[in-house]
C-alpha cells in the first residue's frame, strides 16, 4: 500500500558540521564518480552502476567506513548509500577512491524522501539501517526512523525474500524495535542477537557501535526477511 506522509517528521537533525579540507576536496573531485544527483522520478540503477546485479541500500552510513568494507568484500553486489550529512559523505567518497571501489554510489539527502521519490519498488535484496539516532527522550520518540510506516516503505523497496538488517546500542530503542517487529506482517524475524561487540550480525563494526561500547552499551542486531 502507498505510504502517505502529509506531515513530515524528520528522524535527523541537519547538522552543519564543518567539512575538513580533505572532505571538501573529496566532494569536489570524487562526486562525479560516486555521487548521485537525484532527478524527478525513479533512478535507473542498472544504468547508474553499468550492470545488472543484486543491490544493497544502506541508510545513514555515517562516515562510510563500514559501507566501504562491505562493498570491498562483496564486489558482486552493488551498494547505494544514503547519508544526509555532508562531512560523512565526503569522508566516504575519500575512502571509496582510496580503495578504488567500483560497486558503490552515494546520495546526499533524506533517505525517506529518496526511497519514496527516487527508488523503484522491489529493487533491493537487502536494506541496512545501522545505529540510527535513538531519540531517547520520550517526547522525541515520534522522530525515530523505525516506525510502522518505515517498515511498509522498506517492504516496498525490497524484493520478496530480501532482508532488512538493523542494529542499535540503546536498550530502549531495542525494546521499541522488538515491539514494532511483533506488530507487523511484512517481515519475519530471521535472527536477533544481543552482544557486547563480538557477535555482530553479518556486518562490520561501525563508528557509532564503537562509541556505544565505550559508553558501556549493549549491542542489538536483527535480520528481518521480507515475506
Amino acid at each position: 500500500m502507498p505510504v502517505s506522509n502529509p506531515r513530515t517528521i524528520r528522524s535527523f537533525v541537519r547538522r552543519s558540521g564543518r567539512l575538513t579540507p580533505a572532505q571538501a576536496r573529496a566532494l569536489e573531485e570524487f562526486w562525479p564518480r560516486y555521487g548521485v544527483d537525484c532527478p524527478d522520478g525513479k533512478l535507473d540503477l542498472e544504468r547508474l552502476f553499468g550492470r545488472v546485479s543484486e543491490r544493497v541500500l544502506e541508510i545513514g552510513f555515517g562516515n562510510g567506513e563500514s559501507l566501504i568494507q562491505l562493498a570491498a568484500a562483496n564486489p558482486d553486489l552493488d551498494y547505494l548509500g544514503v547519508e544526509v550529512h555532508k562531512p560523512g559523505v565526503g569522508h566516504c567518497l575519500l575512502l571509496a577512491a582510496q580503495a578504488e571501489i567500483a560497486n558503490l554510489r552515494v546520495i546526499c539527502g533524506d533517505a525517506i524522501t529518496v526511497m519514496q521519490e527516487n527508488l523503484a519498488d522491489a529493487t533491493f535484496c537487502r536494506i541496512n539501517l545501522y545505529f540510527p539516532d535513538p531519540w531517547p527522550k520520550k517526547r522525541h520518540h515520534k522522530r525515530r526512523i523505525l516506525q510502522p510506516r518505515f517498515l511498509v516503505l522498506a517492504g516496498q523497496k525490497l524484493r520478496p525474500g530480501g532482508s532488512l538488517n538493523l542494529a542499535t546500542d540503546w536498550a530502549g530503542y531495542a525494546d521499541h524495535i522488538d515491539e514494532l517487529i511483533a506488530g507487523q506482517r511484512l517481515f519475519e524475524l530471521a535472527e536477533r542477537r544481543s552482544h557486547s561487540g563480538e557477535n555482530a550480525l553479518d556486518r562490520p563494526m561501525t563508528k557509532f557501535e564503537k562509541r556505544g561500547l565505550r559508553e558501556g552499551h549493549r549491542i542489538y542486531d536483527w535480520s528481518l526477511r521480507r515475506i
